[in-house]
């Protein structure tokens, strides 16, 4: 299990750094990605990686040092936009406009409950992409406690995502990741009538939209149905729809960062998936030689496994 808690944010690391290459490059115009490269719009060198991984490590951060406390996974976030903190080069250098829409009310304000938006039309990925350190940190609450689990799952998008389509998508994933890194097969987890699921289900419905994801929509579609876009919607698909049938963790972050678009973030979602699966030992050797500032991630790791949970919600 230790493995694969590891593999779960390694493997959302991973993902973004294989994917920030070809990040906003429309599928089949680029060369396909096979490992690190440099380039992409923020010009990064092989192995580093972006925001989905920064805010990964603030959202751990936050949580091994104060406990569970939105208003300070919201300072975090901000002393990553303004100070560069948890970057891979010291400074920010991309952000979603929901995000930092998000967090300049928040600026504002100081109101964290209130700082994002909850129009259906603000439904980005930035909540799923960094959610690994939430049930990491928490994943003794599966599966007796999964109520409490995909509570806290959902109010860590409130910070930057407050649509029902991004807090039910948390919902959905955390579960999938909890039930993976307490070693349940990828085929029970991912079933539309694994009782989990159900039990998640009766404590709050899903969004109809991410309900047709939980009941296997990847499965039946490809490309180009199936879209790595910045929609959580899309993007939780295209990082399942890579993974469900993929034979190990280098077969499906590969197939998700070359579905091109949103290529590091849906990297991110399915390296999760992949790395709670499969643990920290299916990732290629390379790609873990070769990540950057692996030492950043190696102390939010010794953080979220070494620490108690402290469930203080605020």
């Amino acid at each position: 299990m230790q493995g694969r808690l590891r593999g779960t944010l390694i493997g959302l690391a991973v993902g973004d750094a294989l994917g920030a290459a070809v990040e906003f490059k429309a599928p089949g115009t680029f060369k396909p990605i096979d490992g690190y490269r440099a380039g992409g719009p923020h010009g990064l060198e092989p192995g580093q990686w972006t925001d989905d991984t920064s805010m990964a490590l603030a959202l751990a951060d936050s949580m091994i040092h104060v406990g569970w406390n939105l208003e300070d996974q919201a300072r975090r976030y901000m002393a990553w936009w303004h100070q560069g903190e948890y970057s891979v080069n010291g400074r920010c250098f991309d952000i979603g406009n929901t995000v930092s829409s998000a967090l300049s009310r928040f600026e504002t304000s100081g109101d964290v409950l209130s700082c994002a938006s909850s129009d259906e039309r603000a439904s980005g990925n930035g909540s799923i992409m960094r959610l690994a350190p939430v049930p990491i940190y928490y994943a003794d609450l599966f599966p007796d406690d999964i109520a409490k689990l995909s509570r806290l799952a959902e109010q860590s998008s409130l910070t930057t995502h407050a649509s029902g389509r991004c807090r039910s998508a948390c919902r959905y994933m955390a579960l999938l990741l909890a039930g993976l890194m307490h070693g349940v097969s990828r085929d029970e987890v991912l079933s539309p009538t694994w009782e989990p699921l159900q039990q998640l289900r009766a404590a709050e419905p899903l969004h109809p939209d991410i309900d047709e994801i939980a009941e296997g929509s990847f499965r039946h579609r490809q490309p180009p149905q199936i879209v790595g876009s910045g929609y959580v919607v899309q993007s939780l698909e295209a990082a399942l729809w890579a993974f469900h049938d993929a034979q190990d963790f280098r077969t499906a972050v590969l197939k998700a960062v070359n579905l091109g678009d949103d290529a590091d973030t849906t990297g991110a979602v399915c390296g999760q998936l992949a790395g709670a699966c499969w643990g920290e030992g299916s990732i290629p050797q390379p790609w873990l030689d070769g990540l950057a500032e692996r030492k950043m991630i190696e102390q939010s790791l010794a953080g979220l496994l070494g620490g108690t949970p402290h469930v203080k919600e605020k």
